[in-house]
């Protein structure tokens, strides 16, 4: 009996993580907002470095020639 009692708990715990009744997102929406504000502001602060040191490569290699 005691074999078969692993598989029963591993399927419980499961079902119990996949279990739709959660909507976090619903109910934290600005923690889902700031997340978001965050994501933006990253993203476009890496777009403006890395256009910067395209801009500055791009100098570079038209002075050298």
């Amino acid at each position: 009996m005691a074999a078969i009692s692993p598989p029963v708990v591993a399927r419980d715990s499961f079902t119990q993580l996949a279990k739709r009744g959660t909507d976090w997102p619903a109910k934290n929406a600005g923690v889902m907002v700031v997340f978001c504000v965050v994501f933006v502001v990253a993203v476009g602060l890496l777009s403006l470095f890395i256009y910067k040191k395209a801009l500055a490569r791009r100098e570079k290699s038209q002075s050298q020639v």
